[in-house]
């Protein structure tokens, strides 16, 4: 599932009138101006096309290539859905395939909207407060704010939707048979919806028995992020994250948007130039070894996790120590009323990461 929590703080984080905004998803990312968007996966009435177009993915790192707000890059998405259409494989190589509508929660410092798609058509909702949840089925109904043009007639021609009755997104575009539970962690953050902190999140997100996290052989939880977007503009958005697969056996790792920053090849896949199977025709024929420096090192701490119980508790022990010291020092600066110096954070990741992977050696 993907959250978003807009809840009552006295002090910075915020994102509505002194509401601060916690956010994760499923595919996720963060630009330079406080725009984050993740992304979810959904069944719908309609399959996605199985024909290569925009993929979920896409058109997250799109919207916040194109976007400064969260409007503007919700519009984006919009308008490349209407010209170029969704649908292909998620799956990289042609063994399988798997096609997807998608929905979106796109966040500024500002506002949030939901957004839900089934091909061109889409419907989204503005988000002013509470905790907001979108998983693997539709979830907006009558509370409409912005929509496709032709979406009602569409949903007519098609025979799902008279015209009589009130329009209800959801149940005139999910199929029939979908009856899936939504949110496993939105109980949890609604009951703390008071006093939530960026630890309460990635509790939530390390919560294997209510499935929010899963590691099985089928399906895994490949990595995982979380953001604060202050309102007041002279803190900055911070993001944490693992860079690796199970948020229960990694570390979040704090990230902030500054001139210069360092980058941080450990944590960067491979490049295979011409030689990559995205690029050659046939496309995606092949599966190539994508892993970065800090993931082989992760899988080696996993192993060690899951095979020596001594040493894996020591492990785990200095990983997590790790973790808490990222989440104190940023603690530090959204409550520093001193402007932020760039200079001291530009090479925060690579810092973090390079740390990380001398402890796991």
């Amino acid at each position: 599932c993907t959250y978003i929590s807009i809840n009552q703080v006295p002090r910075t984080h915020a994102i509505v009138i002194s509401r601060p905004a916690w956010l994760w998803g499923a595919e996720m990312g963060a630009n330079e101006h406080g725009v984050c968007i993740a992304n979810e996966a959904i069944n719908a009435r309609e399959p996605a096309a199985e024909t290569e177009a925009l993929l979920g993915m896409d058109l997250v790192r799109l919207g916040l290539e194109r976007g400064a707000t969260a409007k503007e890059a919700l519009d984006v998405i919009v308008a490349l859905l209407e010209e170029h259409g969704q649908g292909g494989n998620y799956y990289e190589d042609a063994n399988s395939c798997h096609s997807f509508q998608s929905a979106y929660l796109i966040v500024d410092r500002e506002e949030a909207w939901v957004l839900e798609t089934v091909g061109k058509y889409w419907a989204a909702e503005k988000i002013t407060e509470g905790v907001k949840c979108i998983c693997n089925h539709l979830s907006l109904t009558t509370k409409i704010d912005a929509e496709h043009p032709e979406l009602r007639s569409y949903a007519q021609s098609q025979g799902w939707w008279t015209g009589e009755d009130e329009f209800n997104f959801s149940e005139v575009f999910s199929p029939a048979d979908d009856h899936l539970t939504c949110c496993s962690g939105k109980d949890t953050l609604e009951k703390q919806e008071e006093s939530i902190t960026v630890q309460t999140m990635i509790d939530v997100l390390r919560d294997k028995a209510s499935g929010v996290c899963v590691d099985s052989e089928s399906f895994l939880t490949t990595a995982s992020a979380v953001s604060v977007l202050p309102q007041n503009r002279s803190s900055p958005g911070i993001h944490y994250f693992t860079g690796t697969p199970d948020p229960s056996r990694s570390i979040f790792k704090p990230f902030i948007f500054v001139d210069d920053v360092k980058l941080v090849p450990k944590a960067q896949s491979p490049c295979f130039g011409d030689d990559d199977p995205a690029k050659k025709e046939p496309r995606f024929q092949e599966k190539p070894d994508r892993r970065h420096d800090l993931y082989k090192a992760h899988e080696w701490a996993r192993a060690v996790l899951e095979s020596d119980e001594e040493q894996g508790q020591k492990l785990r022990k200095t990983m997590l120590e790790l973790e808490k010291q990222g989440l104190e020092a940023m603690e530090e600066i959204l409550t520093s009323s001193d402007p932020l110096d760039p200079a001291e954070v530009g090479d925060l990741f690579y810092d973090c990461v390079d740390t990380e992977i001398k402890f796991f050696k």
